[in-house]
Order: C-alpha cells, then sequence, then structure tokens
C-alpha cells in the first residue's frame, strides 16, 4: 500500500514543481515584454538615455541583476556591432527570461518605434512633409540629460574601483573628446587593463583564456546589392547592422555611402528627413531603416529594412551572452572587462557633455534640464519615463513665454 501511494504522489510532486516552474517562465516573460514594450513607448535620446533608462528599471527598481553585472554587460555590448541599447534589452531578457526573453525583449523594445516610423513615412510619401515635434523635443531633450547624469553616478561608482581604472576612464574621456571613434575606445581601454592586470596579477593564460578570448571577435557580413526589391533592401540593410560599431548615429555615414552615394536610392533631403523621424521618435534611432524602407518600397520594403538591419544583434547578443560571466571569472578578462566598463561609462560621460553644450543653449532648456536634475537626484524612486513626459509637456508650456 504505501508503495503505491509513493508511486502515486512523487509523480504528482515533480509534475506541480514542473507547472511552478513553467509558471514562473511565463510571469518573467510577460515582466519582460511589458518592461521593454513600454521603454520602447518612451525611450527618447539615444543609446546613452535608453541605458539609463534601462539601469533605473531593471537594477534600482525590479533588482533583476546586480550593478555589477549589468555594467559588464554595458562594456561587452560596445564590443559588437548594433545599437547599444537595442541589445542590452536583449541581454537583460535573456537574463531575465532565457533565450527566448532575449527575442521578446529586442521586439518588444523596437516594435513601437517601428510602427511609429512606418506610419510617418506613409504620411511623408502621401503628402511630402513632416509634423512639427520642436515644442516637444525642446523639452524631451534636455530632461534626458538628467537621466543620464543620474545613471553616470550609479554605474561610476561601480566600476571606479581603483586609481588605476580611474586613469584608464580619464584616457578614454581625452581620446573620446579628441574624436576617436567608440569602437577604437572601449577596445583600447580593453587591452590597457587586459596588458596591466595581466602583468600585476602574473595571470597565465588557461586554455579556457584562450577560448574566452578567440570567442570575442565579432563575425562580420557583406553583401552584393543591385536595383531595387525588398530582398535587395533586407541585404543593404543587413550589411549595414552587420558592421556598424559605435553609437545609432554613425548610421547616418553608413547610409549616405550606401544608399545616396553608392546606389543611388535617396537623396540627401530624404535621409536627412528620414533621420530627423529616426531622431524624433521613442527607441533605436535605427528606425530610420524603416522610414527608409517604405520610402523605396512601401511597406514590404519597411518590414525588410527593418528585418535586415536588426537581425545581426539579436545573433550577436544569442553568442556573447553565455561570455560575460566567463570573463568576469577568467584572471585575465577581469581586467580587461573592468576596463571596458571604464571606456563605457567615459563614453557616456563625454555624450552627456556633448548634449549640454549642444542642448542647453538658452533660459528655456537650462530650467528643464536643471528641474530634471533637481527631481532625479531629490526624488530617487521617480519613474525616468514621467521625467521624460514631464519634460515635454514643460518643453511645450515654455514655448509660449
Amino acid at each position: 500500500m504505501n508503495i503505491l501511494v509513493q508511486d502515486w504522489i512523487v509523480p504528482l510532486a515533480t509534475k506541480n514543481q514542473f507547472d511552478l516552474t513553467m509558471s514562473s517562465s511565463k510571469q518573467n516573460l510577460k515582466e519582460v515584454a511589458l518592461l521593454f514594450f513600454k521603454l520602447g513607448l518612451f525611450a527618447f535620446g539615444g543609446p546613452a538615455a535608453h541605458i539609463s533608462m534601462m539601469e533605473d528599471e531593471v537594477v534600482t527598481k525590479r533588482n533583476w541583476m546586480s550593478r555589477q553585472h549589468f555594467l559588464d554587460l554595458v562594456g561587452a555590448t560596445n564590443l559588437i556591432p548594433g545599437p547599444n541599447s537595442t541589445e542590452m534589452t536583449m541581454h537583460v531578457g535573456h537574463e531575465r527570461a532565457g533565450i527566448l526573453g532575449l527575442f521578446v525583449a529586442g521586439i518588444c523594445f523596437i516594435f513601437p518605434a517601428v510602427v511609429l516610423t512606418t506610419i510617418l513615412a506613409y504620411f511623408y510619401v502621401e503628402y511630402g512633409q513632416l509634423p512639427s515635434v520642436e515644442p516637444f523635443l525642446l523639452g524631451i531633450k534636455p530632461a534626458v540629460i538628467a537621466l543620464i547624469l543620474s545613471a553616470l553616478f550609479k554605474l561610476g561608482k561601480k566600476a571606479l574601483k581603483n586609481t588605476t581604472l580611474i586613469v584608464i576612464g580619464v584616457l578614454a574621456m581625452a581620446v573620446s573628446f579628441a574624436g576617436v571613434t567608440e569602437v577604437i575606445t572601449i577596445l583600447g581601454t580593453g587591452l590597457i587593463g587586459l596588458i596591466y592586470f595581466g602583468i600585476k596579477n602574473k595571470a597565465d593564460l588557461t586554455s579556457s583564456d584562450k577560448k574566452s578570448l578567440l570567442l570575442l571577435s565579432a563575425p562580420g557580413a557583406s553583401a552584393a546589392v543591385a536595383g531595387v526589391t525588398s530582398m535587395k533592401l533586407f541585404w543593404v540593410f543587413l550589411k549595414i547592422g552587420a558592421v556598424l560599431f559605435g553609437s545609432g548615429y554613425v548610421l547616418i555615414a553608413y547610409l549616405d555611402g550606401e544608399l545616396v552615394q553608392q546606389l543611388g536610392w535617396l537623396n540627401e533631403q530624404q535621409l536627412l528627413d528620414a533621420v530627423a523621424i529616426g531622431q524624433f521618435t521613442p527607441g533605436p534611432v535605427l528606425s530610420t531603416a524603416s522610414f527608409i524602407g517604405y520610402q523605396i518600397n512601401g511597406w514590404s520594403g519597411a518590414l525588410a529594412a527593418t528585418a535586415g538591419i536588426f537581425l545581426p544583434s539579436f545573433l550577436f547578443v544569442f553568442l556573447l551572452n553565455p561570455l560575460v560571466p566567463r570573463m568576469r571569472n577568467s584572471k585575465l578578462l577581469r581586467g580587461f572587462l573592468d576596463s571596458v566598463n571604464v571606456g563605457a561609462v567615459a563614453i557616456m560621460a563625454v555624450v552627456c557633455l556633448q548634449l549640454g553644450y549642444a542642448i542647453v543653449v538658452d533660459f528655456k532648456a537650462a530650467i528643464i534640464a536643471l528641474t530634471a536634475i533637481f527631481v532625479v537626484f531629490k526624488f530617487k524612486k521617480v519613474s525616468s519615463i514621467w521625467i521624460i513626459v514631464g519634460g515635454a509637456l514643460l518643453g511645450y508650456l515654455l514655448q509660449f513665454i
């Protein structure tokens, strides 16, 4: 009798445990989808601002990961092509809800920008002009500076662990101000840390370390294109997405060289209008691809261009994510990762200063920026989304002064 009862209870307990695990996975996936869809609707201001908002939601409010691990992911993301903030959503999704979470997070973050950009492209093609959005941008841009400062303060405290890393950070800021590209700055700081901490710790290259070093190289892609079809559009944007290092703003140079100078599919004004829409809409500036795709080949062109430019990021993050903890645990690569993190924070600081100089040009922008900074640092629990909304409303109201 006891044997029969045990045979019945054990499978039942296993089934209940399986059901609980499945329920937990679905809940995590739902949380990931809702969070990144929300961020996709309100994430204005470029990669640095997006990452600032993400850090607030993921680390401070939800405690999905430690600030150190978040910083490791930021540093690692700078080593691969593609939009950094979009790739960070994929990393976070993977950490919270596994491989499926990676894809759900990325798609939910991209979706609002792509839909809004494509709708605006439709009106642009039909009526030949863009809506006036200046009053709202007047408020959003200064508010973004406060969010970047908040993230810099928190991430900087974690990244600047010792005097050596502070020196590396200062050097990274100096070369970034001098015009050195993000990827060279990041790799340079990483190599300095690799050499210095490797010698200091007398770390030997184990077989595991060698394997990790080899896997740091990101794959590239190339494609020969000719003609204007959705498939050709897909391959052109796939190539761009696979080699686009640095911030999304570097995209302008790639698009100009490929679509205007080489293929002649757009003129300069059409490209500038597409970039303006990409900067106005929330989410990644790479949603510019959707606008261009629609200009060239309608709805199917928008879909093809969007899929092409974002697809490499999903692949790169899928390959890189499991390596980050191994890099942290490796004696040799720990110094490399710490230095890369400092480089990433330094670049964020430079972006913040440059944005401040370019945006805070009158008393209205100064009022919005100072108000946002006060709210962010005084009321730490206020969501970054409300900072963006508040900035937009304040910008709209101040236009009447």
